[in-house]
């Protein structure tokens, strides 16, 4: 199956390693410091039309990608959990 973030990008779903709130998780330094240096190694793709609100990270054929979207994580979640998505 597979998950919609947002202005096209759709990933399988057994990619997903982690679904994290940016609002919650962006207070923490590492969390900071983690997303700038994937994004300095080319590895975040942003799929957010406006300001995003969560960050999906996924892991295919070893590569590691940060996903930047819209969408609440909490919706993000609700949706993985399905299986109609």
């Amino acid at each position: 199956m597979y998950l919609h973030l947002g202005k096209g990008t759709v990933i399988p779903k057994q990619t997903i390693i982690g679904i994290f709130d940016l609002d919650i998780t962006s207070q923490s330094h590492v969390t900071r410091k983690y997303l700038n240096m994937a994004d300095r190694a080319g590895e975040v793709v942003n799929a957010a039309e406006d300001l995003p609100k969560s960050f999906v990270v996924c892991c295919e054929n070893g590569k590691k990608t940060v996903i930047l979207s819209q969408m609440a994580a909490a919706t993000l979640l609700r949706r993985s959990e399905s299986d109609l998505v």
